[in-house]
Formats: structure tokens, sequence, C-alpha cells
């Protein structure tokens, strides 16, 4: 499964910290790469790839590293479940890319 989530404070900064944003969401991507699974990160959102259980447990920990910087938390999440299919996080731009090539040829 591919699970892309975005995890970000509000609320105003806690007592842990009053660094910016930016630094909660480092916090969460440092969880995300330190897990092992493929994972990507862009300027919205972190996608990672694996099974169920431990793709969510790493979004759990993101979050939780998140709650130091905000009285509050925001997770957004999308999954995409295709049981029996792997190296999907990079195999689905690759399809993208390849269609985007056919039609320039059309």
């Amino acid at each position: 499964m591919l699970v892309a989530f975005s995890v970000a404070p509000s609320g105003g900064p806690s007592a842990a910290s009053d660094a910016g944003v930016h630094d909660a969401v480092a916090a969460a991507v440092e969880v995300v790469r330190a897990s092992g699974l493929p994972n990507s990160t862009d300027s919205m959102f972190t996608t990672i790839e694996g099974e169920w259980d431990e793709v969510f447990d790493v979004v759990k920990r993101a979050t939780e590293a998140v709650q130091a910087y905000g009285s509050r938390v925001s997770l957004v999440l999308k999954a995409d479940i295709r049981p029996g299919h792997t190296g999907e996080l990079t195999a689905k731009v690759e399809r993208l890319e390849e269609a985007l090539e056919r039609r320039e040829q059309d």
C-alpha cells in the first residue's frame, strides 16, 4: 500500500518548542526516513510504501514527533491499497511518464 500524508502542528507553539512548521515537518520526515520503508517527500506530502501495520505505525510515530511543536496536530492521509503490488512508489510515476511520452509521439 501507498500512504501519502501531511502532518503539521497547529494551535500555536507548545511549551516544548517555538520553532517553525518546517522544523516540525523535519521531525516527522526524520521518523519516516529512519523507518527504512520506501518513501518520498515533496512540497505537500510524504508518501510511504509498505504493509498496512508498518505504514500506519510510521505515520503514528511521525505524528507524535510533531506534537511537541504545537498544542494541536493536523493530519491528512490518502491511501492506495492494492494487495500484491510492491514498488508502486516509483512504478506509478514511471507509467505516467510512459503515457506522456506516448501522447507526445501521437
